[in-house]
């Protein structure tokens, strides 16, 4: 087993990941990348960008959306990110970060009605 740590972000963990692979002579050609819930479709759409001649299928705990919330991170929290995560995930194709990917429009309704409500911590601020 492998660990990068020096990322900061999910591009970067995938640059990075790339590097330490080839350093070690290897190449591999499917990949099983590991990440949050909510970071899922996120995660899958920078590893195609960065990476679109390799396979990848993404997974992550199996935990319904009233079991994510904890001591650690509450409930509003886990909104103010899920929030966060969906604009990137409309915004980031056009700078290059990821690979586009459909947003329904109800889904993007229901981002629009969270921001009015405040849910805006995560947010980008162009």
């Amino acid at each position: 087993m492998l660990i990068e740590d020096r990322s900061t972000n999910t591009g970067e963990n995938v640059l990075f990941t790339r590097q330490l692979l080839l350093e070690r002579g290897l190449d591999p050609e499917r990949f099983i990348l590991v990440q949050k819930p909510y970071m899922e479709r996120r995660t899958y759409a920078t590893f195609r960008k960065l990476w679109p001649e390799k396979d990848a299928v993404v997974t992550s705990p199996r935990l319904g959306f009233e079991d994510y919330p904890n001591e650690e991170i509450p409930l509003e929290r886990v909104i103010h990110i899920m929030v966060g995560d969906l604009q990137r995930i409309r915004l980031y194709p056009a700078r290059g970060f990821q690979i586009e990917q459909e947003i329904p429009d109800e889904v993007w309704d229901a981002y629009e009605r969270l921001v009015a409500l405040g849910y805006t911590e995560n947010l980008i601020r162009d």
